[in-house]
């Protein structure tokens, strides 16, 4: 499984950039909101993180590999959720990614369902999936603002690291990510986990 792929962007036109690696070209194929960040970088060396599917009709025997890029690891992830909703899947959440990630996991946080649903080929009922299915698990990507994975100086406390460290996916800096666990500790609340204490963040930041 190609699971990263780095060359040369030497093309990049709707869904589909084409990577040059060494004497073979890649197609990959990016949502909007990925080929949006890529336009800046034609010519230039870039890195994806990648997963791979098979696209057509098993039962007709022809399946053709294809490979999904993103720019860092958090995207990703936010995108293999969204996949595995019911009713949606790969070749729909390319096409219905148009909008950044942040904001789109702000609607499944929120339950927004008619922003949602103005999402190309995601209707009413297939956003109320995506709600019912992914609305706890998007607290960590509605705090994405971009960048990559990357260590740091590290708070105290298991739980507070891994906080800091999942802050950091989501490309904020590492004083930024220091404040925001404080203040939600300051609160006194006891977490349960990571997830709890990132949604107590995002509740924070929106209040």
């Amino acid at each position: 499984m190609i699971r990263k792929i780095t060359g040369r962007l030497t093309g990049l036109e709707g869904e589909v950039a084409v990577i040059e690696v060494g004497a073979f070209e890649y197609e990959v194929l990016v949502p909007e909101f990925v080929r949006r960040q890529l336009q800046s970088a034609l010519g230039e060396q870039v890195r994806l993180r990648t997963l791979e599917y098979l696209e057509g009709n098993p039962q007709k025997g022809r399946l053709v590999p294809r490979i999904v890029g993103f720019t860092n690891e958090a995207e990703q992830q936010f995108f293999e959720l969204v996949c595995s909703v019911d009713g949606v899947g790969v070749k729909k959440a390319l096409r219905a990614m148009v909008r950044p990630v942040r904001e789109v996991a702000e609607a499944i946080e929120e339950s927004d369902v008619k922003a949602l649903s103005t999402l190309p080929g995601i209707g009413p009922a297939v956003a109320e999936r995506v709600v019912a299915k992914l609305r706890r698990k998007m607290a960590k990507f509605a705090l994405i603002v971009g960048g990559d994975w990357s260590g740091g100086a590290e708070p105290k406390s298991d739980l507070a690291e891994e906080a800091f460290a999942a802050l950091l996916a989501l490309g904020h800096g590492e004083r930024d990510a220091r404040e925001k666990i404080e203040a939600v500790s300051k609160e006194g609340k006891r977490f349960k986990g990571v997830d709890e204490m990132l949604t107590a963040i995002y509740q924070r930041e929106r209040s």
